[in-house]
């Protein structure tokens, strides 16, 4: 039984994605990691190089912002294209900026070795932990950030990213030219992994976070739009609750060098980004999920089927 990883980055200095933390929270577990490396404008290149493991394989790849512009679909395709290029029998796929708590390695292997012949499985569920603003708080509210996504999935042809690589869906015969698609498509059949990936979009300096954000709105309105402010402004985080959990050991230097402190606030209004899901039935849902239901979610959106659960 093997594992490949599999990523996609490009311009990872520039907006400073914990790429190398990404990689390396797997090294140990993955037979390979393929990286889509993207016509960067920075230095990642010798950033992933710097990493010294020969497990990496790197494929340079251009961004085709003409055909797969619109609604983010140049990140599915790009994961596409590291996903095809990867040998094991499951693939275990982590955006550049999620990382994957030690903790998990061992209930990941056992799982991929369980469930290695049995078909009905297309894929596993990782657990999420988005951190927000700072390491110290994070998102407890499962329909502002999504609990649980596939990012095991068996080395399957039909099996493909969706959306803007959110997920991924079984395409027969797929043409490659809507990733968006639901007809003649299915969800994928998974089991539920008691292992955790942390998710660190928003826990990195505000002013290069609003660039950052600048480029992932650009690539979803299909056209380039100007920055959005001189930096961005996480809002009041003290309605987020503490994190009183461990972070993945790769995290720990990072960790050290935060210095954008002095630009997070504790009071005035709650992030705006997260709009009317920060109202009063919001938060009640958010509370009878996460203190009655132990985190199951209500009337979302998800899109796999669970079919059991391994590591609980």
């Amino acid at each position: 039984m093997t594992i490949s990883g599999f990523t996609i980055i490009r311009n990872a200095v520039q907006y400073d994605f914990p790429v190398v933390e990404c990689i390396r929270s797997v090294l140990d577990l993955v037979d390979e990691f393929v990286i889509a490396l993207g016509n960067s404008s920075d230095n990642t290149e010798e950033l992933i190089n710097s990493i010294k493991s020969p497990k990496i394989k790197i494929i340079k790849t251009d961004w085709d912002t003409n055909t797969y512009y619109k609604e983010g679909q140049v990140y599915a395709h790009q994961t596409d294209i590291a996903l095809r290029a990867c040998k094991g029998d499951w693939c275990f796929y982590l955006q550049a900026d999620e990382v994957l708590h030690e903790a998990g390695i061992p209930i990941i292997k056992a799982a991929c070795e369980k469930y290695l012949n049995n078909k009905n499985v297309d894929g596993f569920l990782l657990n999420y932990v988005w951190l927000y603003g700072s390491y110290k708080k994070y998102i407890d509210s499962m329909h502002i950030a999504y609990p649980k996504e596939i990012r095991i999935v068996r080395n399957n042809p039909e099996i493909h990213s969706w959306r803007d690589a959110q997920s991924f869906r079984i395409i027969p015969n797929f043409d490659y030219k809507d990733y968006y698609q639901k007809e003649n498509t299915r969800k994928l059949h998974c089991i539920d992994l008691n292992a955790k990936l942390f998710h660190y979009t928003y826990v990195r300096d505000p002013k290069i976070l609003v660039a950052k954000k600048t480029e992932q709105i650009s690539m979803h309105a299909g056209t380039q739009v100007s920055e959005l402010k001189q930096y961005y402004d996480y809002g009041n985080i003290s309605v987020f609750p503490d994190f009183k959990g461990s972070h993945p050991a790769v995290m720990t230097e990072r960790m050290k060098n935060i210095n954008w402190e002095s630009l997070l606030r504790y009071t005035g209004e709650p992030p705006k980004i997260f709009g009317r899901k920060r109202k009063l039935k919001y938060r009640i849902l958010n509370f009878i999920e996460n203190k009655i239901l132990g985190g199951r979610m209500l009337f979302g959106w998800k899109n796999h089927i669970t079919i059991g659960k391994f590591g609980w």
